[in-house]
């Protein structure tokens, strides 16, 4: 070899990894960063070194986490893993994928294989070379098919699974009648019926002498369940696949396809359909943009006066608690009659303002549901801010009002406000909706069922859950219905306050793009998880921008009505606070939309002399607010209400009714309808009633009269509302689904911490010229060990020593001396991975770590 090739020759390639703890230690910190960022169970507690970061990496927990978190493409490559030898090589993994063809015949398939092999590789579910891929132990045995748990590939044991208990006579047999020459043991006799099975030609030979009966039956067994029933005497079709082993019995009256036969048969394919990339989210309608941004703004202040009307009607005092927590299906039902929806949307709503914090149980005896002291807060703020609010809670909540009215696992109801309602998925599966819809041209709608396939190729479901019926589909049906109810979109289709909220996602890259998706080809990188990693602040800032877009589409409140001379006011929009409550004392809503209707009637117009104001006030007040004049048929009411309004005083006795003229006592007291009020005359004009001051003035309400209640003192009681408020109360915290991603800090002492200890348990030492003993230091002098550890604090090198601890507790510890004096030791400890001060007289020996090696 002359000099020039020497000088050409390529460093050797590294061995390949042994083990799984190997692999991990090969890894840079970037790489070992990102396994903890996809798997944070990993890393809670922080492992000592990378060998229990291994071993924890292949627990059963561990493991089926990250199973799930897989898309369908990396699933399916981890199941055809599952069944290809251990180890397997990259070539024989894309032909489990790709079928015998290979890339010629299926592109797609062997493009999209290294990004799945990539990922299973990040997640540690995978190790070890193209050359020999191994799947976790783990893995294999969760995804390898068994009678128990059949595999979704459809397969069955191989050949050597399925003769394991079969006698050697009659494995012999089965060579016979395939034509193989016998051999003298049963291993070698598996050997040669498995090598006739891979081998494409030889086996086609073998099946086209197949009778048709017996290819029939191999065909309804190909792609599972490989298993099927035979009698004791089986037909003869059957006995000539039984003869042949393409059929082999697993147990009395059980038959099974063997794996490779099944593959041959499938043409290699470890998959009745291998799903590569993810389906494309398809377009139902394209609007305007600036339709679907109107249109989302009218439901966002629907979605206001919905919460605001809600929480006046529980002003004074909501409903009860539940002694097991939650709103009663009575008191759900008559909030949805007041605020005029069906039950479900009242729960939603309901759910909404618990999850921003606006209401809560306010701790009593008598435990009620009412406003909380940050409602006051939010209604002063502007109507985009208490938006961007509503829709911030929405957006992270794990409460999940869509479950109200369903069973528990024990068969109980689950109520509104109640317990059993968060659902850890529930934030991931909104962002990432929003996230699709995104990523349509403005102004699209998509079809809701692209949607529901999408988020099933990117979480397959589990077990035999089929797509659509799973948690995560019935999230996403909820998150597309409650988008439009709140106003983050429009149309079906995400407005621009909506897109604004979502927000860039630092640091997250998307999915892989299906057909269709317009995305840059640098970004075609998978992340099994779409959680938010956005800070506080940034989620701030995005919804401080969706306020801004949102505020010029609301519309402006206005300060007057249309009186009309039905008895009606018509508001042309939404109204000023101050002229909506005192409007909605005065009159009643009749109708809801884009305009308010209110209607006049005698008991509203009470209400409002109730509450303190004068016949004079209610003029002035309409005449000042009405852009119309006041019609004669409301001046008259409001003048003979008033008229008649205190004529009646009633006070507590038990209770009584006083009245300067005895005419309208004597018509109250022969009315036959005053019979239930118990009255009888104490003076000419005075009643006494058996019953209380309410119930008596209800009772004559309800006769036409408008009496008025008086207090000891004989003044009329001015009837105000009495708002009720909690104690100062947060919002309820989202149930966290597993241990919290890490953040950078923590990311970086984990990884300090994880390469320290691992370099204390891995690295070598010198025997000092004697020779170490079961893996124990050397003993040494106190002068030897005193020069040492001068020499290594004058180099910066590291030492290996042995100590005793105050409570004579022996260790091993590698340090790197910073400084001696006064009998101790001050040295950065990389086992412990802090800086420590050691006795020196404690120390048993010491010892040089060895060199490291080319």
């Amino acid at each position: 070899m002359t000099p020039e090739a020497h000088s050409r020759k390529e460093p050797p390639a590294p061995a390949a990894p042994r083990s799984l703890a190997e692999a991990l230690r090969a890894r840079d910190d970037a790489s070992l960063a990102a396994l903890l960022r996809a798997r944070p169970d990993l890393i809670t507690p922080v492992p000592t070194d990378l060998a229990q970061l291994a071993a924890r990496a292949a627990t059963r927990a561990s493991v089926v986490r990250a199973l799930e978190r897989l898309d369908r493409f990396a699933l399916q490559t981890a199941q055809a893993l599952a069944v290809a030898a251990d180890p397997a090589t990259y070539d024989e993994l894309l032909r489990l994928l790709a079928g015998d063809g290979g890339p010629e015949v299926d592109p797609v398939t062997a493009e999209a294989l290294p990004r799945a092999l990539g990922t299973l590789r990040e997640q540690a579910l995978v190790w070890g070379t193209d050359e020999r891929l191994r799947l976790v132990r783990t893995a294999r045995e969760m995804l390898a098919p068994s009678p128990q748990h059949p595999s979704p590939t459809g397969l069955g044991p191989t050949v050597a699974e399925a003769t394991a208990g079969m006698s050697p006579g009659r494995v012999q047999e089965i060579l016979t009648a395939t034509g193989l020459p016998t051999t003298h043991d049963a291993v070698s006799a598996v050997a040669s019926l498995t090598a006739l099975f891979t081998d494409r030609a030889r086996t086609s030979a073998l099946l086209a002498a197949a009778p048709a009966e017996s290819l029939d039956v191999l065909s309804r067994l190909v792609w599972g369940p490989p298993y099927g029933q035979v009698t004791p005497r089986p037909a003869p079709h059957l006995r000539w696949l039984l003869d042949r082993g393409l059929l082999l019995p697993t147990a009395p009256g059980t038959v099974v396809l063997p794996r490779e036969v099944a593959l041959h048969l499938r043409d290699g394919h470890a998959h009745r359909r291998t799903e590569p990339l993810p389906p494309a989210v398809e377009t139902a309608a394209t609007h305007r943009p600036q339709g679907v941004d109107a249109s989302a703004a009218g439901q966002a202040y629907t979605a206001l006066a919905t919460v605001e009307e809600l929480l006046r009607d529980w002003d004074e005092g909501g409903p009860l608690v539940l002694r097991a927590g939650g709103l009663s299906v009575r008191d759900l039902k008559r909030t949805a009659v007041a605020l005029d929806l069906p039950e479900p949307a009242a729960a939603f709503w309901v759910e909404l303002a618990y999850a921003a914090g606006l209401l809560a149980a306010d701790s009593e005896v008598d435990e009620r549901y009412a406003a909380t002291p940050a409602y006051d807060e939010w209604r002063e703020l502007p109507p985009a801010e208490r938006w961007t609010r509503l829709a911030t809670a929405w957006l992270t909540a794990t409460r999940t009002p869509g479950l109200v009215g369903g069973r528990d696992a024990k068969d109980r109801t689950l109520s509104a406000l109640g317990p059993g309602l968060d659902r850890s998925a529930a934030p991931e599966v909104r962002h990432r909706v929003l996230e699709l819809l995104a990523a349509l041209p403005e102004g699209a709608s998509p079809t809701p069922e692209s949607i529901l396939a999408r988020l099933s190729w990117e979480r397959p479901p589990r077990g035999d859950r089929t797509a659509g019926d799973d948690l995560r589909s019935r999230l996403a049906r909820w998150t597309l219905s409650e988008a439009e109810t709140l106003g983050v979109t429009g149309r079906g289709a995400l407005s621009a306050h909506g897109r604004a909220l979502l927000g860039p996602h630092p640091g997250q890259a998307p999915p892989p793009a299906g057909p269709g998706d317009k995305l840059p080809v640098r970004h075609r990188h998978h992340r099994p998880v779409h959680d938010d990693p956005r800070t506080t602040a940034e989620r701030t800032t995005a919804a401080s921008h969706a306020a801004r877009l949102l505020a010029p589409l609301l519309p402006e409140p206005l300060d007057h009505v249309l009186l009309q001379a039905d008895l009606t006011a018509v508001a042309p929009g939404p109204l000023e606070r101050p002229l909506a409550e005192v409007l909605g004392v005065l009159a009643d809503i009749e109708s809801k939309g884009g305009a308010t209707v209110y209607r006049f009637t005698p008991a509203s117009v009470r209400r409002a002399l109730d509450a303190g104001r004068s016949a004079a006030d209610l003029h002035a007040f309409l005449a000042t607010h009405s852009r119309t004049p006041v019609p004669q048929p409301l001046s008259y009411l409001i003048d003979d209400v008033a008229r008649r309004h205190g004529h009646l005083r009633v006070g507590a006795a038990s209770a009584y009714v006083r009245c300067d003229d005895d005419a309208v006592l004597n018509e109250i007291i022969a009315d036959k309808r005053a019979a239930s009020l118990r009255l009888r005359r104490l003076a000419p004009t005075v009643l006494a009633a058996q019953t209380d001051p309410a119930s008596l003035l209800d009772g004559l309400r309800s006769l036409g009269f408008a009496p008025a209640a008086e207090s000891a003192e004989g003044d009329v009681l001015i009837a105000r509302a009495h708002t009720r408020r909690t104690p100062p109360r947060t919002a309820p915290a989202p149930v966290p689904d597993g241990p919290p991603a890490p953040d950078a800090a923590l990311l970086t002492a984990a990884l300090r911490a994880i390469r320290a200890g691992d370099l204390a348990a891995t690295a070598p030492r010198k025997s000092g010229g004697v020779p170490a003993t079961g893996g124990e230091l050397p003993r040494t002098s106190a002068a030897e060990t005193l020069a040492t550890v001068q020499a290594a604090v004058l180099t910066g090198g590291s030492l290996w020593i042995g100590y005793v601890n105050a409570e004579g507790a022996a260790s091993q510890r590698l340090i790197a001396p910073v400084r001696v004096e006064g009998g101790f030791v001050t040295a950065y400890d990389h086992t412990a991975d802090e800086v420590r001060t050691y006795a020196l007289h404690r120390v048993t020996g010491v010892a040089e770590p060895a060199d490291e090696q080319p």
